[in-house]
């Protein structure tokens, strides 16, 4: 059985790191896919992200498993980013 602090702790640094991942990944989307002027996407996106942060670290401590915390911060993440890159290169 795993200490209540261990899980403490990784929940912390899931809403940390995790969130700051998802919250990255989010904003890369955004900026590629908002039908806005480059820079005015751009601020969209980052000014969203701060919603996007709150709400991530808020939900990494309502979920029951961490194990789910840390797949609900990363698999998105890297789905966001991922097709943000993709499209921000043109290549969709």
């Amino acid at each position: 059985m795993k200490s209540a602090k261990m899980m403490l702790l990784s929940r912390v640094l899931a809403a940390i790191f995790g969130g700051y991942a998802l919250t990255s990944g989010v904003a890369v989307l955004l900026s590629s896919v908002l039908p806005l002027s480059r820079g005015e996407a751009v601020q969209t996106a980052v000014m969203t992200a701060f919603v996007t942060y709150t709400c991530a670290a808020i939900w990494v401590f309502s979920v029951h498993d961490v194990r789910r915390a840390w797949l609900g911060m990363l698999l998105p993440a890297i789905l966001c980013g991922g097709l943000g890159m993709l499209l921000a290169r043109g290549g969709a």
